[in-house]
């Protein structure tokens, strides 16, 4: 299965917070990966449990993969890539 390229404008459209698999697979990680980060304290940004389920706030993944000063957005056309990635 091909991976997806997230744009800044579609990690925007998830809302607040995200669920663990849809984090993961803007970091480019399989759903198993995802979790395992996750129960291990590893996954790149903050993950939180409620009621049982892993929730990944939106606005620290466009932070982290914008970058300090980029200001996410309509604007940011291309794929989001983690800095010193491919």
């Amino acid at each position: 299965m091909r991976k997806r390229n997230w744009t800044a404008e579609e990690i925007e459209t998830l809302g607040v917070a995200t669920d663990i698999a849809t984090a993961g697979s803007i970091f480019g990680f399989g759903r198993s990966k995802s979790y395992a980060l996750a129960r291990d304290g590893q996954f790149p940004v903050r993950v939180l449990r409620i009621a049982g389920a892993y929730v990944v706030p939106v606005e620290p993944i466009l932070r982290l993969l914008t970058g300090p000063g980029d200001e996410p957005g309509p604007q940011a056309d291309g794929p989001v890539r983690l800095q010193g990635g491919p």
